[in-house]
């Protein structure tokens, strides 16, 4: 009893730490979330394997809330069973298999009336489950709707970043679009982006550190994630502090400290291993096609062994982590460049093949894109 009040103590009223030495809640998602994954493997359309991976947090805190139920009311069937006396209308011996249905009946307050306590001992015990049993009822009244408007909050600046970085974001189209590309956002806007994201990595540590739990509850469109959008922002502000012309590196390094402190403190929420096997998500040839990008939209990313160096030294400060994360977790993380021509989210819709079959619907100066047949499903 004394362990399950404890680890649902630190969840719900005190859940400010990164580690504990001992919980219920972190055996238990050690043991069902890595089966979970193994079955979801075995489908191979990427939008259903994301969706069974969406039913396992929101499943998950079910089943952690009904351990705790079950932990209790088996507590208190063994101290009924070791020190109460107790009398059933039938005359039927006390065992206890029918310890443990009366101890089921205090503790959700249903008081039939076919066992009753008759010591002093086991009167208290059934008025302190009775009790526990009401507190248990708020808890559960008071947890569900902290953890849903968390998601949402978490949500919602993931789904603006459609719009600013693409569907799947990528760091290169962000700064693209931020410094007047094709959305035309203007280059003061960058400052004002990576304000509020330093706020939103600021509000998901808090949350996540205080409901480990979210950090299972994937997002709605299969081509975003907490964690991807936490790693465009990381990318974007590394490139920025790295050097680029014209661009101030003020607030990109308080949003990269902010943001780097969040996968760091959130690998160890997960129980994220480093992996010094780990290739590297930036390669060569990727890093000039992004100085290209940016050079066409009068940006100049600083070159030379230097700066390369320089790049490299801060990608290695979050890297490790937001790959370790990846790996637990089971995310894609977005690439540092896009290649491909997918449209955006906001660009597609189930209506999208009549709508432009009809010359409808165009944006002007957007282009069009192919969109895989799946993602409408």
């Amino acid at each position: 009893m004394f362990v399950v009040l404890v680890d649902a103590f630190e969840n719900v009223l005190l859940p400010r730490r990164v580690q504990r030495h001992f919980r219920i809640t972190t055996w238990f998602y050690h043991f069902t979330w890595r089966p979970y994954v193994r079955l979801a493997r075995c489908i191979r359309m990427q939008a259903r394997r994301e969706t069974m991976l969406g039913y396992f947090g929101p499943l998950s805190l079910i089943a952690l809330l009904v351990l705790w139920a079950c932990g209790l009311i088996l507590a208190f069937a063994l101290l009924e069973y070791g020190g109460g006396e107790h009398l059933t209308a039938g005359g039927q011996p006390i065992s206890f298999g029918l310890l443990l249905y009366h101890s089921g009946e205090t503790f959700f307050t249903l008081g039939y009336g076919d066992i009753t306590p008759a010591s002093g001992l086991s009167r208290t015990l059934s008025v302190f489950e009775a009790g526990m049993g009401f507190a248990f009822l708020a808890v559960v009244i008071g947890y569900l709707p902290t953890i849903y408007s968390a998601f949402s909050q978490r949500e919602i600046e993931i789904s603006l970043l459609d719009a600013r970085a693409g569907s799947p974001p990528s760091a290169t189209e962000l700064l693209c679009r931020a410094t007047g590309g094709r959305d035309g956002m203007g280059g003061g806007a960058l400052d004002r982006l990576f304000l509020d994201w330093e706020h939103w990595a600021a509000e998901v540590l808090e949350s996540h550190l205080s409901y480990p739990v979210l950090s299972f509850y994937r997002s709605q469109h299969n081509n975003q994630s907490w964690l991807g959008a936490l790693t465009v922002i990381l990318d974007a502000t590394a490139l920025v502090v790295a050097g680029i012309d014209g661009i101030s590196s003020e607030q990109a390094r308080r949003t990269f400290k902010m943001a780097r402190h969040a996968v760091v403190d959130l690998a160890q929420v997960v129980n994220a291993h480093y992996d010094p096997g780990a290739t590297g998500r930036l390669t060569p040839e990727d890093l000039s096609e992004i100085r290209a990008r940016l050079r066409d939209k009068g940006l100049k990313l600083n070159e030379g062994t230097e700066a390369e160096q320089k790049l490299h030294d801060i990608r290695m400060r979050y890297e490790p982590y937001v790959l370790a994360i990846a790996k637990n977790l089971y995310i894609s993380l977005p690439p540092w460049i896009r290649h491909d021509t997918i449209r955006d989210n906001w660009e597609a819709g189930p209506w999208d093949r009549v709508i432009q079959a009809q010359g409808l619907g165009q944006i002007p100066g957007e282009r069009r894109y192919p969109r895989p047949v799946e993602d409408h499903f």
